[in-house]
């Protein structure tokens, strides 16, 4: 854990950083150790990513052991997490990076299989053994194309299979019809098109921040992501 910032008071939220599909926790560190010397307790959640139900309850069990009242961050299908997961009652804000936020009775397949004009599709593998992946071959443009591509490569080698039960699980109810939600929207994102995140951001009423970035805008752009994370930490209810 990097040293605090013996400046820096202990803030009165906890961040729970919820990464998505395809990759572990381990993309969020640039982000938590900027939180984390500003003073924030910081955890974050290692998603099975095989149902969305057992996603949804990892976040929960982390809420459960924070100290503080929850802003609860998920990036791209752990958008769709942190819209179940978030309607615990020690969240208070939800942050979506580059992310699903589905509606109720929706799932990110239903979000995805809306085709974008001009938007290629992500290069996604055909189903295999109940699982989806990434084409290696294409994941480091298509994933995380402004990211050291030396890194990306050996995401693409690592990637976490995604569970179809997790793809096509549904909504009961989203946490941000009752939680304030920031969007940061990545321009340049070529996993899930910047016109589509857009329209599911406005469609949430998220008070929105556009960025030029991949999509895995936590790696690229961490110092814009932590400060957008502190602004729904600070803001007032």
């Amino acid at each position: 854990m990097p040293p605090s910032n013996q400046n820096e008071p202990a803030k009165a939220a906890s961040v729970i950083l919820v990464h998505g599909a395809f990759v572990d926790a381990s993309g969020w560190r640039p982000v938590y150790e900027i939180l984390s010397r500003n003073g924030y307790e910081v955890l974050i959640v290692q998603n099975p990513t095989v149902t969305l139900q057992g996603d949804v309850d990892a976040v929960r069990h982390a809420v459960a052991k924070a100290l503080n009242p929850v802003v609860l961050v998920g990036h791209s299908y752990g958008g769709a997490v942190i819209t179940e997961a978030g309607n615990h009652g020690d969240v208070r804000a939800l942050v979506y990076l580059a992310a699903f936020v589905p509606e109720a009775g929706e799932s990110v397949f239903d979000l995805a299989s809306h085709e974008v004009p001009g938007a290629e599709p992500a290069p996604l593998l055909p189903p295999a053994d109940g699982f989806i992946r990434v084409d290696p071959a294409k994941f480091p443009k298509a994933f995380a194309a402004d990211v050291d591509p030396a890194q990306t490569r050996f995401m693409a080698a690592a990637q976490v299979p995604w569970g179809l039960e997790a793809v096509q699980g549904k909504i009961s109810t989203p946490a941000w019809r009752e939680k304030p939600s920031y969007f940061l929207l990545a321009t340049e994102d070529k996993m899930i098109p910047a016109e589509a995140q857009a329209m599911m951001a406005k469609r949430a009423n998220a008070k929105i921040t556009e960025i030029k970035s991949s999509h895995a805008v936590m790696m690229s752009r961490p110092e814009e992501v932590a400060a957008m994370i502190e602004t729904a930490a600070n803001s007032p209810l």
